[in-house]
């Protein structure tokens, strides 16, 4: 494989403390030598969702023990160590203090470049380690903060071509589990209950669907969902299912149509002459069964490869930010300087129009 180049990647965004040393090699392919992540799912779920000064403080008791840990597992040393990455935003910005503060230290002691990464271009490049694709894919990007439609053309180079102009599908999905009763957090529990339901039931919405745009709306779903438990408490355990199947049944309508004329402008805009295109889904939503089940059928019907990480690689993970600095580092891009400062909002498509209600400030990546 040649020579290598080696990143300690930090992150630090919202509720999961994480650590990972991740190396890249001269044909572009990447080695996970270690990848350590710490959940704060027991200190949030009491709450409801995550609290901000839980999360930092969290973040310092842990963070430096999860590098140590990382280093120990990859079996090296910081002096062996090329540069630090870490996740200087979006997203909770006492979170994204600690990560970073402790990044630009590692750097200032051991004389290391420090890489700033952007969360969500950490998931906009993970599909390249693990699954070697090349420019240009598109990617669904869809957690509690996001849900994108996204053009990746090259390391730093991304279009977005739809979002969100209500609620995130995550926070959908949380917001829906709240109102139904069931526990923290929410995307999981629905997916549990729709599992046992009768998803044609309720006649949900499908917000958007037949418009040419290619941005998304759940808020009027949301409010369906309310009306719907509304109509009929109260409400038992197997209403409770079939009302997550509907939901989650009216989220797969609602996809298929948005991303399926996503992948249409792809092929007219890149015509395929020697390879499949291809689509990457992304962030913690990414786990939903029924989601990947539509998104596989959606690119089997148009020609795509449809590429979905390991699901510990959709969810808020070092190794994602570790990678997308050495895409940096590998293309000779400049390292950042140590008095970057972290950002809550932090776009992947600068040129993109805002949009009422686009993302959530401090919400999950």
């Amino acid at each position: 494989m040649g020579s290598k180049l080696r990143i300690l990647g930090i992150e630090t965004s919202c509720d999961e403390t994480a650590a990972a040393v991740v190396s890249r090699f001269d044909d572009g392919t990447g080695l996970v030598e270690a990848d350590v992540v710490l959940s704060q799912l027991d200190e949030h779920s009491a709450y409801g969702g995550v609290v901000p000064e839980i999360a930092a403080r969290a973040h310092v008791d842990a963070l430096d023990s999860l590098i140590e840990g990382a280093l120990t597992r990859a079996g090296t040393r910081l002096s062996d160590i090329d540069a630090i990455a870490a996740t200087a935003g979006p997203g909770l910005i006492g979170g994204l203090l600690v990560g970073l503060m402790t990044g630009k230290a590692i750097a200032r002691a051991t004389g290391k470049p420090l890489y700033a990464v952007n969360h969500l271009e950490g998931h906009a490049l993970t599909a390249r380690l693990t699954d070697s694709l090349t420019f240009p894919y598109l990617m669904l990007l869809v957690s509690g903060g996001h849900t994108q439609l996204v053009l990746v053309r090259g390391v730093g180079d991304y279009e977005r071509w739809g979002t969100t102009i209500d609620d995130a599908l995550g926070e959908a999905f949380d917001k829906t589990a709240k109102l139904l009763g069931l526990p923290y957090p929410g995307g999981p529990e629905v997916e549990k209950a729709a599992a046992k339901g009768e998803a044609k039931r309720f006649d949900f919405p499908r917000p958007l669907v037949g418009e040419a745009r290619l941005d998304f709306s759940f808020s009027g779903l949301k409010t369906a969902v309310r009306q719907a438990a509304e109509s009929i408490a109260p409400v038992n355990d197997q209403d409770i299912s079939d009302i997550c199947a509907s939901f989650q049944r009216a989220i797969s309508r609602t996809l298929d149509d948005r991303i399926g004329r996503g992948l249409q402008r792809f092929l007219a805009e890149f015509p395929q002459h020697d390879r499949v295109p291809a689509l990457v889904v992304a962030g913690g939503v990414a786990a939903n069964k029924e989601l990947r089940r539509t998104l596989q059928l959606l690119c089997d019907r148009h020609g795509f490869r449809f590429v979905a990480p390991p699901l510990h690689l959709c969810t808020d993970n070092a190794v994602m930010i570790a990678w997308a600095g050495l895409e940096r580092m590998a293309l000779g891009l400049p390292a950042d300087p140590l008095d970057v400062q972290p950002r809550s909002r932090w776009p992947l498509d600068g040129e993109a129009k805002a949009v009422i209600g686009h993302g959530k400030r401090g919400a999950k990546a």
